[in-house]
C-alpha cells in the first residue's frame, strides 16, 4: 500500500485540507443558547462530542469566541440539539453568519421550547436534546505556546429530552432518528444502519 505523507508545518499539498475528512464522521453539536439580555442563538459545530458518561459531559469547540461561547459563559448553560436528516436544511440555515442578536430559530423556522433546568431553549423539532450547565471554557494553546482563537466549552448534562417515536423497546434507535454527521469539505452523512459487536474478554 503506497502512502501520501506530509508534515503539517510544510502544508498538505492537496487541493483541500484532508484533516477534517480523516477525523470523520463527527457528531454535529447543534448548540442553542440564551444571552443574559434574552436574545437567542442557535449554531451547529462540527467539533462536538461526549467526553464522559459519569457524570455525563459534552463539549463543543468554536473557532473564534462566537455567540455560542459568549452566551454559554455568560448565561452558564447551553443545550445540545440532535441534528437529523429531516432538519438538515434548518441546521444549515442556522450556520449563516447572522448579525449579533438575530435569532437563528427565526431564520431557520424552528420552535424554541423552554428547557426544564437551564435558561437556554431547546429546538422543539429535535428528536433529542441535552440540557447542559457550563463547566468550563478553555482557550487552546498550540505546541508553539501561542494561544489560538479556538475555544472549547464543556458542559454537564442535567436533563434529557427524547421524542417517543425514536424509542424502541426502551432504547434510542438511531436508524429512526437518522442523525446527521459532519465529514470533510462540504460533506455530510446520515446514520441509517448499525451493527453490533460484543466486547471480547481478555485471554
Amino acid at each position: 500500500m503506497s502512502t501520501y505523507s506530509y508534515k503539517v508545518a510544510d502544508g498538505h499539498g492537496l487541493p483541500h485540507n484532508p484533516f477534517k475528512a480523516i477525523v470523520a464522521p463527527r457528531p454535529i453539536g447543534w448548540i442553542s443558547t440564551r444571552h443574559p439580555n434574552g436574545s437567542l442563538n442557535l449554531a451547529p459545530y462540527s467539533f462536538f462530542n461526549a467526553v464522559s458518561d459519569s457524570p455525563p459531559i459534552v463539549m463543543f469547540s468554536s473557532s473564534g469566541y462566537k455567540d455560542s461561547v459568549t452566551n454559554a459563559d455568560a448565561g452558564g448553560d447551553f443545550v445540545f440539539n440532535l441534528a437529523t436528516e429531516d432538519l438538515k436544511v434548518a441546521m444549515n440555515r442556522s450556520s449563516a453568519p447572522y448579525p449579533h442578536g438575530v435569532s437563528e430559530f427565526d431564520k431557520a423556522g424552528l420552535t424554541p421550547l423552554d428547557s426544564d433546568l437551564v435558561s437556554a431553549p431547546r429546538v422543539g423539532e429535535a428528536k433529542a436534546a441535552l440540557e447542559c450547565r457550563t463547566l468550563q471554557t478553555l482557550r487552546l494553546t498550540g505546541l508553539d505556546g501561542e494561544m489560538s482563537d479556538n475555544w472549547v466549552v464543556f458542559g454537564e448534562v442535567v436533563a434529557v429530552h427524547i421524542a417517543e417515536d425514536v424509542l424502541v423497546d426502551g432504547r434510542f434507535d438511531v436508524t429512526r432518528a437518522r442523525p446527521l454527521s459532519r465529514l470533510g469539505y462540504m460533506d455530510y452523512a446520515v446514520t441509517d444502519a448499525v451493527f453490533q459487536m460484543t466486547r471480547p474478554k481478555a485471554d
